[in-house]
């Protein structure tokens, strides 16, 4: 009879861990600002590692998951899309800066690590495919956006400067 509940107080306690970490990852996706999942079967531990310091740099935080563990944390969520893309190994990470950071680290390691998979993604509470995700990385940072946007908003301003310039110049003569 003591090995009965020994189990069960194994199992139970069991549970109790994984509900933990269910709501450990429902937690971080909910306080991301969008998340990445990757297959990253074949990678080398050199390339992980590296991927991982791309990862810390731009904010973003890198893990390995159990993919059952993170269906229920999406269902539980009400977020649907994820059915098909968790399965086999899943890394996922969580953007809690730039919500594109995530993305850009991946398109970046995909140049030089082929065994780099993107399967999916999340942003905005919205399921996104890969294809989306490839999309994001190439849109420019923020900071590139604005200097775009000023250079624009400068160019008639400078043109015309350049204009007044001239006819000065010519009444001078």
């Amino acid at each position: 009879m003591a090995k009965n509940e020994n189990k069960v107080a194994k199992i139970s306690e069991a549970r109790q861990q994984k509900a933990a970490q269910i709501e450990e990852i429902k937690s971080k996706i909910q306080n991301c600002k969008a998340m990445v999942i990757v297959d990253y079967k074949g990678i080398s531990v050199a390339d992980d590692t590296a991927l991982r310091a791309n990862f810390r740099k731009e904010n973003v935080e890198y893990r390995v998951l159990k993919n059952r563990l993170v269906q229920i944390a999406l269902n539980e969520l009400g977020i649907a899309g994820f059915d098909g893309h968790l399965e086999g190994p899943t890394a996922v990470a969580f953007a809690n800066g730039d919500s594109l950071a995530a993305a850009k680290v991946v398109a970046n390691a995909k140049k030089t690590v082929s065994a780099l998979e993107v399967k999916c993604g999340l942003m905005d509470g919205a399921y996104i495919d890969a294809t989306t995700v490839e999309k994001l990385a190439s849109i420019p940072s923020k900071e590139v956006l604005l200097a775009q946007l000023l250079g624009l908003l400068q160019s008639p301003i400078s043109g015309l400067a350049r204009a007044l310039q001239q006819v000065a110049e010519k009444k001078a003569e």
